[in-house]
């Protein structure tokens, strides 16, 4: 359970295929794909982690099929997780396939670690973001948030 389906995204095999498109329509605008479900597990206590990834990028050259965005979520979200990792994990993956900085991804989660054991807080949820290039500036990360409310 824990190898197969559970920390599948240790396996190297097992990382999606992603291909990218020529962005001959010239979209230059964010392209956002938001909600994408996280399941991880902390690597401290083996405890869920559950929550939601939003990822936007600048079309440039090249553009990703939307279902790869939540194809790269989802595993590097199969292993045994911090959630600052996992979110520089799917920044990275995007940069390099993308060839460009102009990404920002933002992850809010529930830590079971958090609300299950120690101090047993239901309320919380914990908030990470990595970004680059345009997403640099106060401007287009405000420009991002609100589209993603």
């Amino acid at each position: 359970m824990y190898i197969n389906e559970l920390f599948y995204g240790l396996n190297p095999l097992n990382k999606p295929n992603l291909s990218t498109f020529s962005n001959k329509y010239g979209y230059n605008k964010i392209l956002i794909e938001k909600d994408i479900r996280v399941n991880s597990a902390c690597e401290h206590h083996f405890l869920p982690i559950v929550g939601k990834a939003h990822i936007g990028y600048l079309a440039k050259e090249k553009v990703i099929g939307l279902s790869k965005l939540n194809r790269i979520v989802d595993y590097y979200a199969h292993r045994p997780q911090v959630q600052e990792r996992l979110t520089i994990q799917i920044f990275n993956e995007l940069k390099s396939i993308l060839q460009t900085d102009d990404i920002i991804v933002v992850i809010e989660a529930d830590h079971l670690c958090v609300s299950a054991r120690g101090v047993k807080d239901i309320t919380s949820s914990t908030l990470t973001v990595e970004h680059g290039g345009v997403f640099s500036t106060a401007d287009k990360r405000a420009e991002f948030f609100n589209l993603i409310k």
